[in-house]
């Protein structure tokens, strides 16, 4: 995965040109200079124990309320940490990636599953692609549960693992479902006003297993079973994903960190378009290649939309009801972009040149 990782540089260099071969490294170093780039920051050491229980449940269908779908299912190693549909398959669906299947009388989640690349970054700071989830530990989270959000997350990315299995379309399921073993679905019967009931019966669920009643024990000594909830599994879970898909060796890493060969030539000509006349790091900006905020660039209506009373998806407007967040949705970043396809937030587009050129 590391040694494929690149950026869109090299798209834009093979069709645009302009620039003398000699001096190419000397604009960029000034560019690199200027735009205070650098390296995505290395990681802190995270307990082993934590990371195992994190992918233990990250891959666990227990999570979902059909017991049909896993974290993974959408955000598959396999598939660069997405699933490579242009609109995801939740609850109901059968398969991983490209095969996977829909269920009777299901619909298709309305956004494209987003990749999780280095989302443990301190520089991140909002989730999903209308920013619902936003904020830091120190300065609190904003999200959709308000305060009804769990004391004792540890980071924005543990915050935005607790909300995929609330939702129905992506793992909690409809009134009436039975689970892949027969029995009702409890989390389903749930009222959506209250997430924290739903957090509690996966919790139950989970703590029903003595593998992991060893784990949450060796990760959670002081805390007593009976007081562990659904935040302490969401931080067991943003652990794994940090560990697992936290990377800052790419090409263009190296280049930024000295080493003038690690990309070609081409691509150091379609990197001085990207922070140049193509105006691409406007908003793919800073280490992460994407300034986390949310632009209306129009692009066309596919699936079922997010708005539950008209087939179409307003974006961050849902949130916000202000009139600039209208079909706005948050800048993607770009690393390792050439493996995320589909591309944009409901995968209009197959090919990422033609994302290029919209």
């Amino acid at each position: 995965m590391k040694n494929r990782t690149f950026l869109i540089l090299a798209t834009i260099g093979i069709f645009i040109f302009g620039f003398s071969a000699f001096d190419l490294d000397d604009q960029l170093q000034k560019i690199i200079k200027n735009n205070n780039l650098d390296r995505i920051t290395q990681i802190p050491e995270i307990d082993s124990n934590k990371v195992e229980l994190g992918r233990l449940l990250f891959f666990d269908k227990l999570l979902s309320g059909n017991k049909d779908i896993s974290c993974a299912t959408c955000h598959h190693p396999k598939f660069a940490s997405a699933d490579g549909l242009p609109l995801s398959i939740g609850v109901g669906g059968t398969g991983l990636g490209n095969i996977r299947k829909m269920g009777v009388d299901r619909d298709r989640v309305p956004r494209n599953a987003p990749e999780i690349f280095n989302r443990g970054s301190e520089e991140w700071h909002t989730m999903f692609w209308d920013s619902r989830v936003s904020g830091s530990v120190e300065e609190g989270f904003d999200t959709p549960a308000d305060e009804k959000l769990p004391d004792g997350l540890e980071n924005i990315l543990a915050v935005q693992a607790l909300f995929p299995p609330t939702s129905r379309d992506e793992m909690r399921g409809e009134i009436g479902d039975t689970t892949v073993t027969g029995e009702v679905n409890e989390i389903a019967l749930i009222s959506p006003a209250v997430p924290q009931m739903v957090w509690h019966r996966l919790m139950m669920r989970i703590m029903k297993y003595p593998k992991y009643q060893e784990l949450f024990a060796k990760v959670y000594p002081d805390i007593k079973q009976e007081d562990l909830g659904f935040q302490h599994a969401a931080n067991a879970i943003a652990a794994f994903e940090i560990k697992e898909f936290t990377f800052n060796d790419s090409p263009w890493d190296q280049y930024i960190g000295g080493d003038n060969e690690a990309i070609a030539e081409e691509v150091k000509r379609g990197a001085l378009l990207f922070y140049g006349k193509a105006n691409c790091s406007t908003c793919h900006s800073g280490k992460l290649m994407t300034d986390q905020k949310a632009h209306n660039i129009g692009v066309p209506q596919l699936g079922p939309g997010k708005d539950d009373t008209e087939d179409i998806d307003v974006g961050r407007y849902i949130f916000t009801g202000e009139k600039e967040h209208h079909f706005a949705f948050r800048t993607p970043p770009l690393k390792n972009v050439t493996l995320t396809g589909p591309w944009m937030h409901n995968g209009a587009y197959n090919s990422l040149r033609d994302a290029i050129l919209h």
